[in-house]
């Protein structure tokens, strides 16, 4: 029973430092990006006192088509996450469906062929105001 009570104290702090609530100093907030974007978004990067970290996504990609149940995954793998303050998608026929997912969550979706551009977009919006890194990247970009 301890075991559970640390672990639902743990997920609630997460959950309070991330989404709506604002972040505390040195925490963690992720971007989630497209198989296509993740090479150039990179792995992590320093925004002020916030760590961005990038999740990588499986392709969505089978015998040159777009697997629509992959991407809706994808997407609410996105919206689960409390610390997701952004979405990197690539320009094609995935983005119409992990777009509504991602933006029903508040969370910053981005159809981008650069994601160095969108990263860098929203490390300015973080360096910003990391009270509400959420709201801060959504204002900044969407």
């Amino acid at each position: 029973m301890r075991r559970l009570s640390a672990l639902f104290l743990v997920v609630l702090s997460a959950i309070a430092g991330c989404g709506e609530g604002g972040a505390a100093g040195g925490a963690t907030v992720s971007v989630y990006a497209a198989a296509p974007l993740c090479r150039e978004a990179g792995k992590r990067v320093g925004a002020g006192d916030l760590t961005v970290r990038v999740v990588c996504l499986p392709s969505v990609e089978k015998a040159g088509e777009a697997d629509l149940a992959a991407a809706g995954a994808d997407a609410r793998r996105a919206t689960e996450d409390s610390t997701s303050v952004a979405y990197l998608e690539a320009p094609g026929p995935a983005a119409r469906f992990s777009r509504p997912v991602v933006e029903s969550a508040g969370i910053a979706w981005i159809e981008t062929s650069s994601a160095s551009t969108a990263m860098h977009r929203i490390v300015r919006a973080l360096e910003g105001d990391s009270s509400s890194p959420r709201k801060a990247v959504l204002d900044e970009v969407g």
